[in-house]
């Protein structure tokens, strides 16, 4: 199977969707505000190394159990925010596209179902608790969770905004380096 690998953030979507879709939340439910000493007390543990990143995003994510309605939720977010999706990507077809990131896939999920991509692998976090049901899917763990996928593929290009991901970019033939909506050729 051939595919194409693409990083989400900042590399189809101008932005980091999970940041914007909390700042987004927080304007529909300010009871979310009551979340953010320990966001901040999760953020300090973190760059002192006493916590995952996994554990600090879930600290993070905990905001979620204050929206009553996440579908309603995700789907207004992503009307008022589809606009950030980046012009080269959407001049292709995506087919043999998959979208792997280290947001949640319950707030990717109708976004790549309507860009209808072949595959969306991101963190798998629990929509109405914030918990994450296995490490943030990051660098390597993005390796580990497509070859969970796929035993069989090659990927043909493969694209990101940053060479955390170069465990993906090493994957393909062609790489890519997304710098706004200019696509950087990657070579050794």
């Amino acid at each position: 199977m051939k595919i194409n690998l693409y990083d989400f953030d900042k590399t189809i979507y101008d932005g980091d969707s999970s940041t914007d879709f909390f700042f987004y939340s927080l304007v529909k439910y300010p009871r979310i505000l009551t979340c953010l000493p320990k966001i901040a007390v999760a953020g300090i543990k973190y760059k002192l190394k006493k916590r995952s990143k996994t554990e600090m995003k879930e600290v993070i994510f905990s905001f979620v159990k204050y929206i009553p309605n996440m579908k309603e939720h995700i789907e207004s977010f992503w009307d008022s925010h589809r606009c950030y999706l980046k012009d080269f990507y959407m001049k292709t077809n995506h087919d043999k596209d998959v979208i792997i990131s280290a947001s949640p896939e319950f707030l990717l999920k109708p976004i790549a179902d309507e860009l209808k991509v072949l595959k969306l692998i991101g963190s798998k976090v629990d929509v109405k608790t914030g918990k994450f049901k296995g490490l943030n899917c990051h660098g390597e763990e993005k390796v580990k969770r497509l070859n969970k996928e796929y035993k069989d593929y090659e990927v043909l290009s493969s694209y990101s905004d940053s060479l955390s991901d170069i465990p993906i970019l090493q994957l393909a033939k062609n790489q890519y380096i997304v710098k706004k909506d200019k696509l950087i050729k990657v070579k050794y």
